[in-house]
């Protein structure tokens, strides 16, 4: 091979994927949020977050749905005053919690702690056996199934008139009060709530069935520029979204073009396909971020109240 009669171009003439403007200086100190905002590079995930906020900016002048589903390691990570926060300024429209996510909510609001060593509790079969959580929810769950009424709007009461010293930090206390839904949707022998004599399978599977009507309703209105987003949640709540969803296009029509996201720190296969693929096949877009929810939502939720105080 002649080497010598290589076809070359011109880097001024060929199409480049990277450039200076794309490559910005880092803020100058003391910075705002602001600055550090502006100064990531508009590459992969940034443009991608950039355009994530953007869809929950446009969700709320057409007030849409901004739905927030949630598995329970963001409240074990110390994130619950941040997502009351989002909750109060209007970013949250509706949230879903599986059952862990009750369980954690429950005792920090009561205790000001949460998440047991599960190996070493395992070991002598004292994990999850806490007789406050277990016989206080289960009483709760039971009286929500007697009125007829889901966990999380009934536990969101109960907790908001509590008396609890921390309540303050309930994500279901908050949501009541904000009168915004917050369902709860617990699969049966997942959660430490099951292991207590209270507990009433009946009781259980009512109000978590009443739950699951209830995020129908609020999945029925996504569409034309609503936003689902999973936080942490690889199996449970996909599952929901899923079947919310198909349950909402049968009684509704065609619901599409509306946005999706899941936070995870590594991505499984049913938020991929159940969250970010499989919904927005017929209209709209889907984003997958990865990393420790300690970091990307504070990172997350900043530059949407950044976008508030504007």
């Amino acid at each position: 091979m002649d080497f010598s009669q290589l076809k070359r171009t011109s880097i001024f003439d060929r199409k480049s994927l990277v450039d200076a403007q794309n490559t910005p200086n880092p803020p100058a100190v003391p910075a705002s949020f602001q600055d550090f905002w502006n100064a990531l590079p508009g590459y992969l995930k940034v443009k991608d977050l950039h355009r994530l906020v953007e869809a929950l900016v446009q969700a709320r002048r057409r007030e849409k749905p901004i739905v927030f589903m949630m598995g329970a390691h963001a409240i074990k990570v110390g994130l619950s005053a941040w997502i009351i926060a989002a909750i109060r300024r209007k970013w949250i429209t509706a949230m879903a919690l599986n059952g862990a996510g009750l369980v954690h909510d429950f005792e920090l609001a009561l205790a000001g702690a949460t998440s047991e060593d599960v190996a070493e509790a395992l070991l002598d079969g004292s994990f999850g056996m806490t007789q406050e959580t277990g016989a206080t929810l289960n009483l709760w769950i039971q009286e929500a199934a007697e009125q007829d009424r889901g966990i999380g709007d009934y536990v969101g009461e109960k907790l908001a008139v509590s008396g609890y010293p921390h309540r303050h930090l309930s994500l279901l206390a908050a949501a009541y009060e904000a009168r915004i839904p917050l369902t709860v949707h617990v699969a049966l022998g997942t959660d430490v709530i099951h292991h207590h004599p209270e507990a009433s399978g009946a009781a259980i599977g009512k109000t978590t069935l009443i739950d699951f009507h209830r995020l129908c309703e609020v999945v029925s209105r996504i569409g034309d520029g609503g936003v689902v987003m999973n936080i942490g949640s690889n199996v449970v709540l996909p599952e929901v979204f899923l079947k919310a969803l198909t349950v909402a296009r049968n009684l509704c029509g065609p619901i599409h073009h509306f946005t999706t996201a899941n936070f995870d720190m590594i991505q499984h296969y049913r938020p991929t396909v159940n969250v970010i693929q499989r919904p927005t096949l017929g209209g709209g877009e889907g984003f997958a971020f990865t990393g420790h929810h300690e970091i990307m939502l504070p990172l997350f939720l900043m530059a949407l109240f950044e976008r508030n105080a504007g």
